[in-house]
């Protein structure tokens, strides 16, 4: 079953006081996550989902940088403990825009999913993704991530 019309519950508030608790819950995420996991990323430009998705790929064991696939829409990292595929579909209009990547290879692959601005094609996620809306904080640095599943229960 896919998300269609239907809000996501966000069930849980964290908050992240800097960079470093960002790069703690990042790599958590990456060293947890299982096969087939997708993690759907919302927030305004500048809130940390680049940011995150790094800390996960180190997690994850993938020493290559990582980058937002602005313009190519999907980067893919091997050499860790499983695939990362990070999709910034930032520029995609239509979800159908979706299928000419083969998304669905990828979603329901052997590897990790992450997808910056997920909530333009969030028809496309299946009913168990996990979601973060990541909004600024009251500081500088400060982040706070609304999420709809337990990150210590992965």
């Amino acid at each position: 079953m896919k998300n269609t019309e239907k809000e996501i519950k966000m069930e849980k508030e964290i908050k992240l006081k800097n960079e470093a608790e960002v790069r703690e819950i990042g790599i958590k995420l990456g060293q947890k996550l299982l096969p087939g996991s997708i993690l759907a990323l919302e927030g305004e430009l500048g809130t940390g989902k680049t940011s995150l998705t790094r800390y996960i790929g180190l997690g994850l064991g993938i020493t290559r940088n990582i980058k937002s696939p602005t313009f190519t829409i999907l980067n893919e990292y091997h050499g860790g403990r499983l695939p990362l595929y990070h999709f910034d579909v930032y520029r995609i209009d239509d979800p159908k825009e979706m299928e000419e990547l083969g998304y669905e290879e990828y979603f329901f692959g052997d590897g990790i999913t992450v997808l910056e601005w997920a909530d333009k094609i969030k028809v496309l996620l299946p009913d168990d993704a996990m979601f973060i809306r990541m909004e600024y904080g009251k500081g500088e640095e400060e982040r706070v991530y609304r999420v709809n599943f337990d990150i210590d229960s992965i």
